[in-house]
């Protein structure tokens, strides 16, 4: 579990890097965006700043923000009793994003997968957005997704997010405490 100066140090460096994309945020998002370290305790390797828009029963909006290199681990959108699983889209707003998914892997990918956690990577597919791309991905799919060197802002859109229903492919992640 993070501290609380890990916590405000990754939400001061997440405005940075929102006010060099020149994307507001206002003092409500600041103050409730998630730092998601995904119960590992390595933040700057796997992790994830979010600011939620909207989660309602019919659509989501969020502003992802990753560091240099830092990863939101390998996860699918299950079904949730009868409803389909989250389906996504990732918009990149500014820097680039690596998002991996299902398909014929890639021979050599440009992420750099964390140390220790190399088993938890499965799929690689390799599709490199920069701003202005935009790539959708189906329910139940896995899928994983690093910042560049400079590292990222991904908007997303998708169908209602239930976070707590993700699957990670790491059974050490705990994405809701």
């Amino acid at each position: 579990m993070l501290d609380r100066h890990s916590i405000e140090s990754a939400r001061k460096k997440a405005i940075l890097m929102l006010a060099d994309a020149r994307i507001a945020a206002t003092e409500k998002e600041v103050a409730t965006m998630e730092i998601a370290d995904f119960g590992l305790n390595q933040l700057q390797n796997q992790g994830l700043e979010i600011i939620v828009y909207e989660n309602n029963d019919r659509y989501c909006a969020k502003e992802l923000i990753l560091f240099p290199y830092q990863t939101c681990p390998e996860h699918r959108h299950p079904d949730r009793d009868s409803v389909k699983g989250k389906m996504e889209t990732f918009r990149c707003r500014w820097g680039k994003v690596f998002l991996y998914v299902f398909g014929e892997p890639d021979q050599a990918i440009q992420a750099v997968i964390p140390i220790g956690s190399e088993k938890y990577y499965t799929v690689f597919h390799e599709i490199e957005l920069n701003p202005g791309g935009q790539y959708t991905i189906p329910s139940d799919t896995l899928h994983w997704f690093q910042g560049g060197p400079e590292g990222a802002i991904v908007s997303e859109f998708s169908s209602t997010s239930h976070d707590e229903s993700d699957v990670f492919t790491d059974p050490n992640i705990k994405r809701v405490e």
